[in-house]
């Protein structure tokens, strides 16, 4: 695979428990596959980025996920806390869980479209997949191989390679998978990943299931 999509990469440093932001100078996206350039002037329909969504609509309490699917500590987060929560709080319907994807590189954005290669039912299986395989699949020496290891969980997870190469080259979605992340990361303030906003208040980093149930609990019984 040797038809790459390009974005300005957003200068990153790793502190602590998250990756933290800061502002891109451009959003020079060229389509997948593409011989021209798809410029950021260009017109985008940011109705083709699906919301990715768990629990019931109508739960008490709703919790937004931004993460990127190259950052270690959103890894963590969903090795180490993200079964708990969603048995104690997803799947008995007290969370309405909302996940949204961050791109600090081209990578993250590969990945992302990977992800939803399978429509929003088999979503957070692939989800999962990557975060499971992120060392080994963000480990290739060039950015062929990173796809070529991108397309191949695509694959493991039930795809077949027409499906996840017409996924990889489809620029309209790819510049309104950047579109939607950039206006949802300025209007809600996010800055670093993991962050979560729980019904409004933004929490940043990594958390154990321990803290996070405990914000969780305290929002539940006001």
């Amino acid at each position: 695979m040797n038809r790459y999509i390009a974005i300005a990469a957003a200068a990153l440093a790793l502190l602590g428990g998250a990756y933290f932001l800061q502002p891109s100078t451009a959003t020079d996206l060229a389509a997948f596959g593409s011989a021209e350039a798809q410029t950021a002037q260009a017109e985008v329909d940011t109705s083709l980025v699906v919301e990715m969504t768990l629990g019931d609509e109508n739960a008490p309490l709703t919790v937004i996920e931004y993460a990127s699917f190259t950052c270690p500590h959103c890894r963590s987060f969903h090795d180490n806390t993200f079964a708990a929560f969603k048995s104690s709080y997803i799947d008995t319907g007290r969370v309405r869980f909302i996940y949204r994807e961050v791109y600090f590189d081209r990578f993250g954005l590969w990945a992302g479209m990977v992800a939803r290669c399978g429509g929003p039912e088999r979503y957070f299986g692939i989800s999962d997949m990557i975060y499971d395989q992120q060392s080994t699949w963000t480990a290739g020496d060039t950015p062929a191989a990173i796809a070529d290891n991108l397309a191949r969980i695509g694959k493991t997870a039930g795809l077949t390679s027409e499906e996840v190469d017409a996924c990889l080259q489809d620029g309209d979605l790819a510049q309104a998978m950047v579109a939607v992340y950039q206006e949802n990361a300025e209007r809600d303030g996010i800055r670093s990943t993991p962050s979560f906003l729980i019904d409004g208040e933004l929490v940043a980093g990594d958390q154990s299931f321990a803290a996070f149930s405990a914000l969780l609990d305290a929002r539940l019984a006001e």
